[in-house]
């Protein structure tokens, strides 16, 4: 299958094309740079590189919780933490087991969908994927901004800038993973750590003043059952604005897509990484209990502590609840360290986030043939991720509450998703109980998102976006790639092997035979009709050739190619791949390349409306064979001197 050798690129598509390989999980591009083989590390310190994304909510989620349920805050998140613990983190751990090379859960429901109406379902799951971490570079980008704006030494002087500020952070980002993104978990592990560590004083802190000031308590308690009546109607309400608290669920995806970094035990296997799985969920067991202590313990001084207009749009509180706590009760110093610290791992969030997507995206696309070679590469997707992020930010106005409908209904969505293919997987494994379970959990992520999506109804708009774009772009990057041969490997039988070597002392001539009774008369009026169509003489040696279409909706396969001879004259290769025609320009460029002779191959003209044929062959890897191969064969090959020739009767 060689093709004519083309110029070497400027130096410019070099660089472009460089640091593909510095992302774990990517595909080899040309020119790429090579590195060693990723290191696995203990599950604690690939913990911090989930958490960085994870706990970094801290630094807004209390803030979002006072405003979504006002002094029900701390109950509200009891109930959030209810559904980590008791939905969001058995799902995950199932997804981890199904799924344990970091693919997460689109990759379990593409294993249990098939052809188009599965990569449909993917492309879908992909929009709400990226509107997630692309959110979480924008939001995370504006709360930092927030944090240094608000900050009391720099107010004065930033004040009206947090726009320009926020593009800053996420041009900041996108410059980092042009240079080239390598591992990055000691920094996370730093980051994680002074950040737990500062939060853990403030809460203290915090704590502290409530439990020494009893009239804190007693005043809280006081208004809520004014407000609310009953405990009851307390939960009632709670569960009401769960899906605003949803933010709070953000770091699961990633922790599963982190996985190949756990390092597991010694004897681990690709096919059984038992330790690395057992690990994993260490991993997502101890990021959500670590979480989950500091929601509630967050959202109950926070409550009690900040005044309830400090919480809205203008508010000191507004997007940074803890770092008011920090400053009121420790003092300007501790509190600008601690601005400085929630600054750090806000922005470090957000590469959580674009290397999420610069694993995600170029997993699927390009071997969907849904977008253009360049996209398997680091470089141009960081360009266009940045340029997505300063159009979301601009649209958002650097907002965060702005932002967070649509990045709760990123995150509910792909939960949901997730709930979903553990149900579906648990019912093929004929695991009854968990089946119920998982069917009752996905329930509650599918009400909660569909909630979220009524109350806040630009999360969806945003993700309708990116679908929309995103099939779109995959629709016509397939079109554009239409007649690219996209078979990876041709492999024939010892059968096949010898009909090859024996024609090709003579002249190879296959013909394309569509399979049909497979009947002696079908083969024998074949050769008949090549002969007379082409005016061929009666000596002339043939091979027949049929391929039989699998998934259509596939576009890069592997090529099989299996002999025999039926009714004890005909020799017959047969092969399986999801497009007629690239399968047998793949076989052609083979023969070619093995025997050195060039090969022939006879079609008959197809039936019916050019542009219908054109339809089929997109959709369903058929439709008007000899043209489309021979198409095929001049993009794979320059050089006419070396080309197959085609034959059409």
């Amino acid at each position: 299958m060689a093709a004519t050798e083309h110029p070497p690129p400027s130096r410019l598509r070099r660089w472009m094309l460089e640091g593909l390989s510095d992302m774990p999980g990517a595909q080899h591009v040309p020119h790429a740079q090579t590195e060693a083989p990723h290191q696995g590390r203990p599950w604690w310190r690939v913990m911090c590189l989930t958490g960085v994304d994870y706990f970094s909510t801290l630094g807004y989620q209390p803030g979002i919780a006072a405003l979504a349920a006002g002094l029900l805050s701390p109950v509200a998140t009891v109930v959030l933490v209810l559904v980590t613990l008791a939905g969001a983190l058995p799902v995950y751990r199932r997804v981890a087991e199904e799924s344990p090379h970091g693919q997460g859960s689109i990759a379990i429901l593409e294993r249990l969908l098939t052809f188009w109406k599965g990569k449909l379902f993917v492309l879908t799951l992909l929009g709400f994927a990226a509107t997630d971490f692309l959110i979480t570079i924008t939001l995370s980008a504006a709360d930092a901004s927030t944090h240094l704006v608000e900050n009391p030494h720099l107010a004065d002087v930033l004040h009206g800038k947090q726009m320009l500020i926020t593009l800053i952070l996420v041009a900041l980002l996108g410059a980092v993973f042009l240079k080239g993104f390598l591992e990055a978990i000691g920094v996370a592990f730093a980051l994680v750590a002074v950040y737990l560590t500062l939060n853990a004083v403030v809460v203290v802190t915090g704590l502290w003043h409530v439990l020494s000031a009893e009239h804190v308590v007693t005043d809280w308690t006081t208004a809520l059952t004014a407000q609310r009546g009953n405990v009851f109607v307390m939960v009632g309400v709670a569960v009401l604005v769960f899906p605003k608290l949803a933010l709070g669920l953000s770091g699961f995806e990633t922790g599963v897509a982190v996985m190949p970094h756990v390092q597991g035990d010694p004897g681990d296997t690709e096919d059984r990484p038992v330790g690395r799985i057992r690990d994993t969920r260490k991993l997502l067991t101890t990021a959500a209990v670590i979480m989950s202590v500091y929601l509630i313990t967050t959202s109950f001084i926070t409550t009690l502590l900040i005044p309830a207009k400090e919480f809205q749009p203008g508010g000191k509180a507004n997007g940074r609840a803890l770092a008011y706590l920090a400053h009121e009760y420790l003092g300007s110093t501790f509190g600008t360290v601690y601005d400085v610290s929630t600054i750090a791992i806000l922005w470090f969030a957000g590469a959580s986030a674009m290397a999420g997507l610069l694993n995600l995206m170029p997993r699927y696309l390009p071997r969907y043939g849904m977008a253009p070679h360049w996209a398997r590469a680091v470089r141009p997707m960081v360009i266009v991720f940045t340029l997505i992020g300063f159009l979301v930010t601009w649209i958002f106005d650097a907002n965060v509450d702005a932002q967070a409908g649509a990045y709760a209904t990123g995150v509910l969505v792909l939960i949901s998703s997730a709930s979903i293919a553990v149900t579906i997987a648990s019912r093929k494994a004929r695991q009854r109980g968990w089946t119920i379970g998982f069917a009752v959990i996905s329930a509650v992520f599918l009400y909660t998102t569909v909630l979220n999506v009524i109350e806040r109804p630009d999360g969806v708009k945003i993700g309708a976006c990116f679908i929309a774009g995103i099939i779109l772009v995959s629709l016509l990057s397939r079109l554009a790639r239409a007649f690219e041969l996209r078979v990876t490997s041709v492999e024939l039988d010892d059968m096949a092997q010898r009909f090859v070597r024996d024609v090709a002392s003579r002249t190879i001539r296959f013909i394309a035979n569509e399979p049909d009774s497979r009947d002696l008369a079908e083969y024998r009026d074949k050769i008949e009709q090549i002969r007379h169509d082409n005016d061929l003489p009666a000596p002339e040696d043939f091979v027949f050739v049929e391929v039989t279409v699998t998934d259509p909706s596939e576009f890069e396969t592997s090529l099989t190619v299996r002999g025999e001879v039926l009714h004890g004259r005909y020799r017959v290769l047969t092969m399986e791949s999801s497009s007629i025609p690239n399968a047998l320009a793949a076989l052609l460029l083979h023969a070619r390349d093995t025997t050195g002779q060039i090969p022939h191959i006879y079609f008959e003209w197809t039936e019916g409306s050019p542009f219908h044929n054109f339809l089929r062959f997109i959709l369903f890897g058929q439709g008007e064979v000899a043209p489309v191969t021979r198409e095929v064969l001049r993009e794979a090959e320059h050089d006419r001197s070396r080309r197959p020739h085609v034959h059409v009767g």
